[in-house]
């Protein structure tokens, strides 16, 4: 390669929407990403994945009505580690917490995303964005949407729960995604 052509793009960033597969013991959820509305979080989720960082780690928190939750803990709820930073928060993209959508967990700290994501069962729209002023109001980013697989995503929704020490709304059978990766294509 000469030193006048530009270095090769990663493989992850081929993609404005690439696709992220999560293989768990319950069946598969396809999601598409939006790099364009919200390109730190999306390749800070593509990053773990390429990493193996979420397989054999749960859907640790499951909400019917609400939502379902994995990225940080495994079956035993240990909160497994990253050595990314926190990311900011992009949830002012327009995207809109509705049925189906991807949006990034975080504590109430607005910029405090990190691994942990979470799929709505139904329109959230409280969760959106609504102005920078408060925690709250800074809402929570969507990253993309399942588009296959939300006959697994419900399934999940109706998984028993009960309370693990101090985590509320744990799958009695822990939902483990057996493996994670970006889908070719």
């Amino acid at each position: 390669m000469s030193s006048s052509q530009p270095p090769p793009l990663p493989p992850d960033m081929g993609s404005s929407t690439p696709r992220l597969v999560l293989e768990t013991n319950v069946g598969t959820i396809v999601m598409e990403l939006d790099r364009d509305k919200a390109p730190k979080s999306v390749e800070n989720i593509l990053y773990h994945a390429e990493n193996n960082y979420y397989d054999g780690l749960t859907f640790h928190r499951v909400m019917p009505g609400f939502m379902i939750q994995a990225g940080g803990f495994t079956p035993e709820m240990g909160q497994r580690q990253t050595d990314r930073p926190e990311i900011m928060n992009e949830a002012d993209n327009g995207l809109k917490n509705m049925r189906g959508s991807v949006a990034m967990a975080r504590k109430p700290d607005p910029h405090s995303a990190s691994t942990q994501f979470f799929i709505n069962l139904v329109d959230n729209f409280g969760l959106d964005h609504q102005n920078k002023s408060t925690g709250q109001s800074w809402g929570y980013a969507v990253i993309g949407r399942v588009i296959e697989g939300m006959d697994v995503v419900d399934a999940i929704a109706a998984v028993p729960t009960h309370t693990v020490g101090n985590f509320g709304d744990v799958p009695v059978q822990p939902v483990i995604i057996e493996r994670a990766y970006v889908q070719d294509g």
